[in-house]
């Protein structure tokens, strides 16, 4: 009898042992999956990429383009407090080419001006008219106002993204 009582007690005791082992190990391997899941999203909280806009469609090359990139809905595209990035570039070939760099990983919207004169703004005849070439990023179809920036919204998420946008005229 105190053999059979010996050998339940070290059975015992190799299933204790077992188990917590078995425990251990699952926790090492959640706690390296966590770890690996939180590595990629800390990464990804330093990513700056590089934006570059192809605008085609000039109709002359007098003046500059005036390129504004906007982080959200408020102010644009015509907000010049609420730009995060601006460019204006003196027209040289066509397409022409304008590049932004440092970006965080999101959502932004491009707006463009030919701005012939220089003044940095959209010029507009008496009707309220633009009579100078603009567009927006994605070319949404403008026909009494300006698109809202869902409409121009594209993503930034890795480290080059690359925009086509056709100026219009009226």
């Amino acid at each position: 009898m105190q053999s059979s009582v010996n050998a339940e007690s070290t059975r015992l005791k190799s299933d204790t042992t077992e188990n917590f082992m078995v425990k251990r190990l699952r926790f090492s391997m959640l706690l390296l999956a966590v770890m690996g899941l939180a590595l990629p999203f800390s990464a990804k909280a330093d990513f700056k990429g590089k934006l570059g806009v192809e605008i085609d469609g000039l109709k002359n090359k007098q003046g500059q383009v005036c390129v504004s990139i906007f982080a959200n809905s408020q102010g644009f595209p015509n907000n010049r407090d609420r730009v995060l990035q601006r460019q204006c570039t003196k027209i040289t070939d066509t397409p022409l080419l304008v590049s932004f760099d440092n970006l965080k990983a999101g959502n932004y919207a491009v707006a463009v001006i030919h701005d012939q004169n220089n003044d940095l703004t959209l010029n507009r005849n008496d009707l309220g008219m633009p009579i100078e070439g603009f567009g927006f990023s994605r070319n949404p179809e403008v026909r009494t106002s300006a698109p809202k920036f869902g409409e121009a919204a594209f993503l930034v998420a890795g480290p080059n993204t690359n925009i086509q946008i056709q100026l219009k005229y009226f």
